[in-house]
């Protein structure tokens, strides 16, 4: 029962940081959402090598469009987290999925993108924390409304669906 009691500990903690992210890009605040993959390894669109969190935050703040109330209008939402705990390595993996809402002045309600999040976590000093992210988009909506996105960007973002 101890052992049930830890993974659904680890479970909701795990869960927690999921969130924390959407919670965090929703708020503007780019700086918190990316210093949670301060410790990880990061797939990204921009680059076939693993990146870090400066990269990534260097990223979001040169291609997510932050309004006048300093949020980008959005809600993030992740659901349906499998996660996998392994107590004796202290590690954990996640398949999750992202749906993105937004509406803003011009932009009525709507789905503007989904796909899956793949992580890993690792339990250091007490705590989880992301130790690895892959983000693969699986549909995309009107984007223009949250994303500066160039050719490039774009292209990236094409050959992430999978």
């Amino acid at each position: 029962m101890d052992t049930s009691r830890r993974e659904m500990s680890a479970a909701t903690e795990i869960a927690n940081l999921l969130y924390r992210y959407c919670a965090f890009v929703d708020a503007g605040d780019l700086v918190a959402a990316c210093t949670l993959f301060q410790h990880a390894k990061l797939k990204m669109i921009t680059s076939t090598e693993l990146q870090d969190y400066k990269a990534m935050l260097a990223l979001l703040q040169q291609v997510i469009i932050i309004y006048p109330d300093g949020t980008p209008k959005t809600k993030h939402v992740v659901s349906n987290p499998l996660i996998e705990i392994d107590e004796a390595k202290r590690t954990a993996t996640s398949l999750s999925y992202y749906t993105v809402f937004q509406a803003t002045e011009n932009i009525p309600l709507q789905v503007i993108a989904n796909g899956r999040y793949l992580d890993k976590f690792e339990y250091v000093d007490g705590h989880w924390r992301f130790s690895y992210r892959e983000g693969v988009s699986d549909m995309l909506g009107l984007i223009s409304g949250h994303l500066r996105l160039d050719a490039k960007l774009m292209a990236g973002l094409g050959n992430n669906n999978k």
